[in-house]
């Protein structure tokens, strides 16, 4: 599969990096085009991929084409590069809160379109990406939109309307989780371990706990009934947490930045 990848930042990297990881494609069927001649160099030597600073070079290079620019340049880059797509290309954008109508509009052509948010835990194949179909996107191009972002973690369909929702939950999630390993580190510092334990136990515990849920499929409350025990020490701890209202504050939080990614769509 010849994929092109316009906009080789974090994101752009990482999918190669996985794509050739999990053997979807071959270092010399991918096309890397930045502005960036040292992110250029950069992937060039690293994953032996042709890069280039043309998006048209990429384009009429690939089959599957990767927009992965910031969402202030998806109009001129689109416009750029709309004689080169075709109805037989198709263009995957990860540009966040960009629409697919949108999309097609600036293409004003049938360019099948698939819009897909992952999210920053790519980097370490261990991303969540959620996909949607645009305009002229059929089920086999869902099909490999799903395959190319299995190679950097777990994928989900959802419809477009509820892309705010997935961007304040999955796309912002590791800086939530972030956030309380943080704490946790902090607390451990404060019970007296040393900070490079500390940051280990925070760490593996949260992997591990997410790990458990998702293998086993049942509810959160299921894994932490597993671990308190009358009179024990979790359920002390659990007390604090909830008098601390952790639970109410994280849905807030979530909240709130869905309210934001709208606002920031219709600006």
């Amino acid at each position: 599969m010849k994929v092109g990848v316009i906009g080789a930042g974090r994101i752009g990297e990482a999918l190669i990096s996985g794509l050739l990881k999990a053997g979807f494609t071959t270092p010399s069927e991918v096309v890397a085009s930045d502005v960036n001649e040292a992110r250029r160099k950069h992937l060039s030597s690293t994953y032996g991929v042709r890069c280039v600073d043309d998006n048209v070079e990429a384009v009429k290079a690939s089959e599957v084409v990767v927009l992965s620019v910031k969402p202030k340049d998806v109009g001129k880059v689109l416009e750029r590069v709309r004689d080169a797509l075709t109805q037989d290309h198709l263009l995957i954008s990860v540009a966040a809160g960009v629409a697919t109508s949108y999309i097609a509009r600036v293409l004003d052509k049938q360019v099948p379109i698939v819009r897909a948010m992952p999210n920053v835990a790519v980097l370490v194949r261990e991303g969540m990406t959620v996909i949607t179909p645009g305009p002229w996107a059929e089920e086999r191009h869902l099909e490999l939109a799903e395959k190319l972002f299995s190679s950097v973690g777990r994928t989900m369909r959802m419809p477009e309307e509820l892309f705010d929702a997935v961007t304040a939950l999955s796309g912002s999630g590791p800086a939530y989780a972030s956030l309380i390993i943080e704490a946790m580190i902090d607390a451990g510092i404060r019970v007296g371990l040393p900070r490079e334990a500390a940051s280990v136990l925070a760490a593996q515990s949260v992997l591990g706990a997410a790990k458990m849920l998702l293998e086993a499929g049942e509810h959160p409350a299921r894994l932490r009934e597993l671990v308190t025990t009358p009179a024990g020490v979790t359920i002390e701890g659990i007390v604090e947490l909830e008098e601390g209202r952790l639970r109410a504050t994280i849905i807030r939080a979530i909240t709130k930045a869905t309210q934001r990614s709208r606002e920031l769509l219709s600006q």
